[in-house]
């Protein structure tokens, strides 16, 4: 059982996952501290290059200097053109989870998963919304987390695309079937109105950027989309 699964079980519920890109730069710290106190079970942690999409966030430094001051697991997401070649760095900087994009690479994914794995890090699979599970289903046997997109990737305050519901629980039944035990995340859109489809579908990590970092009462908003 990897220590994802582990962590949900001494839960006992679904996590929340604060998206650090929609927090305070300008006082990061705080932000951190912040959603630590205010019942956060991780921390979401988006990486883009201007190349697989458009927009540009952090890199390993960054990443490095948020585990410094977060006492929460740190799941990074990388949106990035080639995550063989920049993965390694992310480990070393402190990542609990590394996820891959499918759409980066036309091959190779599960040579890029094992070697996160055998950097001591928790290796996932993130997919667009439109990306079926007949072109990823046979890589699930080799992921800790399955990261579902209910956003096309690179810009924050999308709209939801509840039709994903679907492809979460597909992937739910294949876990099921075959004895899996990868954690499932869900990233984009969600907030107070889609959380409960979410968790219904099979959601066991919720993301949330604005829905928290937006709030004034940081412990209401995770609260409420944990579904306590």
């Amino acid at each position: 059982m990897n220590s994802l699964s582990q962590r949900l079980i001494e839960l006992g519920t679904v996590a929340v996952a604060p998206s650090v890109l929609a927090a305070d730069f300008t006082d990061i710290k705080a932000e951190i501290e912040a959603v630590e106190k205010s019942g956060a079970d991780f921390l979401h942690l988006d990486v883009m290059d201007g190349h697989f999409v458009e927009n540009i966030t952090f890199g390993p430094m960054i990443v490095e200097a948020i585990a410094r001051v977060s006492k929460l697991p740190l799941i990074t997401h990388l949106m990035i053109s080639d995550p063989a070649k920049y993965a390694p760095s992310f480990i070393k900087a402190g990542s609990a989870a590394v996820s891959i994009h499918f759409e980066a690479m036309g091959s190779g994914h599960r040579a890029v998963l094992e070697e996160i794995r055998s950097g001591g890090c928790l290796a996932g699979l993130a997919v667009n919304p439109d990306t079926s599970i007949d072109e990823f289903g046979d890589l699930l046997d080799g992921i800790d987390l399955f990261l579902a997109m209910t956003v096309f990737p690179g810009f924050g305050g999308q709209k939801f695309i509840p039709e994903v519901m679907d492809k979460i629980r597909d992937v739910v039944a294949v876990r099921e079937s075959k004895g899996q035990d990868f954690v499932i995340e869900v990233d984009g859109g969600v907030n107070l109105s889609t959380a409960g489809m979410v968790r219904e579908a099979g959601g066991q990590i919720l993301v949330a950027g604005s829905a928290v970092f937006g709030t004034d009462d940081y412990s209401g908003a995770i609260a409420s989309i944990r579904g306590a």
